[in-house]
């Protein structure tokens, strides 16, 4: 009689934890809240229990509202699907095969792309490993009989300068509106007969150069953090899709972002100093580069619907081991955030959605610069050092100063000296960026597009404060 009183339990239920009496899921299952006639098979979260058609249902609707809501994908435009091998990413180029499909009710109307990068060198992978690991993407990618393009990280340090600059011309809309858009595509694939095939990828590239592997080696050995190693290899990692886009004529860029891994980036990125541009570097869209935007539709998922969504529908994936480190506790500040939070998941259910939807309140406006001198050298936002002197950090951030220049060199020489001294490279950075780029190493191992787009940038702006430094009567000999 008394234990019919509730869950908490009645006369007796002091004696043990009150979790352990509740009823167990297994004995009685549940309907699922959509049909209502199958039992449930996954309890996203509370109340919300679905049956395996119901969820797939759901999670194809939640990846199309998002490119709907949004509608920055205009039918016809060429996208590039950038794929790390693991569960949030696979996931997503499901759900673009899927929506492509001919039995598809409503299509996706754009054109898609794959890009890959294999970055085994720096993961601690041995030569066969890497080997054995790209041979598996290539495998997965030719099933979907979309273009493709491998890559290896090492070639980041063959990119051109120009990869740290915006795109000169901004992306057009193929239409004036979005639904006029819409309707000249659907009409122009008729008259195409809806057929044609996607045209091949890259030819699969061979193994990159002893030479280049142990420069990329040596580059990231120098790194003193392991903060600043993971920052590296995304801002290497998002270089190279950029110029896989920019080559290819990519206009959008797809990541598989999910909802935990945007809380996770959104923190973590508060511990960088990267408080300013948290909209643009978490948000759904990223248009720092100008000529290429980057979209991030996984975002409304957590890790557990992708989990669940791949184990039920055998989503294949490729899992890479994380970067090599010899602290086992708290070894970098992505790592330490990524437990912090799941932890918390784990006992309070809401706090991944907390924060997520905390950062959706944020405005990408202090992101964005009105000219290349307004922009962070390696991430491309806006410099945000207003008020330098008043930052707390300001002690960490002196530098060495320039080395001295002999009286007989000329001018020229002195600028380039002065280009090729980390003092010189501050103010090109924003405040997130500097305290990572304290950590990098010498100046010698760093990429060398990101050493020449520097010198330029120095070079080019020495003569105009020179110009602003010269005594009026030098400007008018004539008078006196």
């Amino acid at each position: 009689m008394c234990e019919a009183a509730g869950d908490d339990g009645g006369c007796g239920a002091g004696g043990g934890p009150p979790r352990r009496h509740r009823v167990p899921g297994h004995s009685h299952p549940r309907p699922c809240v959509k049909c209502g006639q199958s039992c449930a098979v996954l309890v996203i979260r509370v109340g919300d229990a679905f049956c395996r058609g119901c969820f797939r249902e759901y999670f194809v609707h939640k990846f199309r509202a998002m490119l709907g809501k949004n509608r920055v994908i205009f039918p016809g435009e060429k996208v590039l699907l950038a794929l790390s091998g693991g569960p949030a990413s696979s996931a997503m180029l499901r759900q673009v095969q899927e929506g492509l499909s001919r039995e598809t009710a409503k299509r996706l109307r754009f054109v898609p792309g794959l890009v890959y990068v294999d970055e085994g060198a720096v993961r601690g992978q041995s030569p066969a490993q890497r080997q054995q690991n790209l041979t598996r993407m290539e495998t997965l990618l030719q099933a979907t009989g979309f273009p493709y393009h491998l890559t290896h990280l090492e070639q980041a340090l063959e990119l051109p300068a120009s990869i740290l600059r915006p795109g000169r011309g901004e992306p057009s809309e193929p239409g004036p509106s979005y639904k006029e858009a819409v309707g000249g595509f659907i009409q122009q694939r008729r008259q195409e007969g809806d057929g044609g095939t996607s045209p091949p990828g890259d030819a699969p590239p061979g193994p990159p150069a002893a030479a280049l592997t142990r420069e990329l080696v040596r580059l990231f050995e120098a790194v003193e953090t392991a903060t600043a190693r993971e920052e590296l290899l995304q801002m290497l990692r998002t270089h190279l899709i950029l110029q896989t886009a920019r080559t290819g004529g990519y206009t959008k860029v797809m990541t598989g972002e999910s909802c935990t891994r945007v809380a996770i980036k959104l923190l973590t990125n508060l511990a960088l100093g990267r408080g300013a541009f948290l909209a643009v570097d978490a948000g759904f869209v990223d248009d720092r580069h100008g000529d290429v935007m980057v979209v991030r539709p996984m975002r409304e998922y957590t890790a557990k619907e992708i989990a669940f969504y791949n184990r039920f529908f055998d989503v294949p994936t490729v899992v890479a081991p994380p970067l090599p480190t010899k602290r086992r506790e708290k070894p970098s500040i992505h790592r330490l955030v990524e437990r912090f939070l799941l932890g918390m998941q784990e006992d309070f259910p809401s706090t991944i959605s907390t924060v997520y939807r905390t950062g959706e309140k944020l405005s990408p406006a202090p992101a964005k610069a009105s000219s290349e001198s307004q922009r962070c050298l390696l991430c491309l936002c806006a410099l945000d050092i207003a008020g330098e002197e008043e930052l707390a950090l300001e002690p960490t951030l002196i530098m060495d100063e320039p080395e001295m220049v002999e009286d007989g060199c000329c001018c020229q020489d002195a600028a380039a000296a002065g280009a090729e001294s980390r003092a010189a490279f501050i103010p090109l950075l924003c405040y997130g960026c500097r305290l990572t780029f304290k950590e990098l190493g010498p100046l010698a191992t760093l990429p060398p597009y990101i050493r020449a787009e520097a010198r330029r940038r120095i070079c080019g702006a020495q003569p105009k404060e020179q110009s602003r430094e010269v005594p009026l009567e030098d400007q008018e000999p004539g008078k006196s």
